[in-house]
């Protein structure tokens, strides 16, 4: 089979592999669709802690369960799934407290296993015995599925900041990401969603997201139009959607007395730092939290939303490439020359 192969940092190529077969109690899946992720760039660009290379990287995936395990009971040949990336081990502390992003054994396909860029993916038994393999809703494409994987870090993030009925929802950041976090929100009750960025380029991609407010933060002050838009209240709720330092320390001077900061987008390991006036903290008693990804109950929910049309995940999908494209896919992602691309074996 054919598989984009991360070398070495900088270096991937399309080669031939063997293709994998499934362990006692795992699965194999035909990769339909595995989408790029910001976090793909960050692999081939830098590498992972969790990453041995030579690796096949891609973690937003779908497929058709092409061989099956020993052991498995609950998937035959020919059901259509997404994968969820990201494996608990079931067993740590966290775990059995509900928090299995938190896991202490935390694996990842596409990090510790090979992923998604080829065109079969082994699934690990860990992963099946731990719910990571959803099957995916009638009428749903194996394109929109593939999406199932960053709505549910979304989800994590909305349990997460506490987003319930009317309010007011600001998201910094109008990439993929931001916009499934607006479409959240308003399938959430949101009172109103307002979502920031400096690229209008990007803003106009993000009209499909369907939020209240667009704003420019490059032609205007963000902060007067985020208070003007809140009667002098500020948000709910602000989520911070891209890794950039300058926008975190944007987002504690938008929320709520009370409110919820969130820094969804991790920031450059070599400049992880920001400007935290804490004062702002103290005086206006509003929570700051991270995310930084999901739990396989997520992937769930994320599929059920995105079956049932009120998350829609296709339309963001702007390109579409093969297996021997892929690194042409993270160049796209790298530039921000659309929303998501997809690669697949066909």
């Amino acid at each position: 089979m054919k598989a984009a192969v991360l070398q070495e940092i900088g270096r991937m190529e399309t080669v031939d592999v063997p293709v994998p077969k499934p362990e006692p109690g795992g699965l194999v899946v035909k990769v339909e669709a595995c989408a790029v992720c910001g976090t793909d760039v960050k692999c081939y660009r830098h590498g992972h802690r969790n990453i041995i290379m030579p690796r096949v990287t891609g973690h937003e995936m779908a497929g058709v369960v092409s061989e099956i395990g020993e052991g498995v009971q609950d998937y035959v040949i020919g059901d259509r799934v997404a994968v969820a990336p990201a494996v608990p081990c079931g067993e740590c502390v966290y775990c059995r407290r509900g928090a299995q992003s938190m896991c202490d054994n935390l694996t990842a396909i596409g990090y510790h296993y090979d992923g998604g860029f080829a065109e079969y993916l082994a699934v690990p038994p860990v992963a099946v015995r731990n719910g990571c393999v959803n099957h995916i809703p009638e009428g749903v494409s194996f394109e929109a599925a593939a999406l199932a994987e960053p709505l549910a870090c979304c989800i994590n993030a909305r349990e997460l900041s506490r987003m319930g009925l009317g309010h007011t929802v600001v998201v910094v950041g109008a990439g993929p990401i931001g916009c499934l976090n607006v479409q959240l929100a308003n399938c959430c009750g949101a009172a109103k969603t307002l979502l920031i960025d400096i690229s209008p380029e990007r803003l106009g991609m993000a009209r499909i997201a369907g939020a209240d407010v667009y704003i420019n933060s490059a032609e205007e002050d963000a902060i007067s139009r985020v208070m003007d838009e809140t009667h002098g209240l500020g948000a709910d709720i602000v989520i911070t959607a891209c890794s950039v330092g300058a926008a975190q320390e944007l987002s504690l001077k938008l929320v709520a007395k009370r409110g919820v900061v969130n820094f969804f987008g991790g920031l450059p390991k070599d400049r992880p730092t920001i400007d935290f006036d804490s004062n702002l903290l103290h005086y206006r008693e509003f929570y700051v939290v991270g995310n930084h990804g999901s739990a396989p109950r997520h992937n769930a929910l994320a599929l059920s939303l995105i079956g049932s049309g009120k998350v829609e995940t296709q339309a963001l999908i702007t390109h579409r490439l093969p297996i021997q494209e892929t690194l042409e896919g993270i160049g796209i992602t790298e530039r921000a020359e659309g929303l998501k691309t997809i690669i697949s074996g066909v």
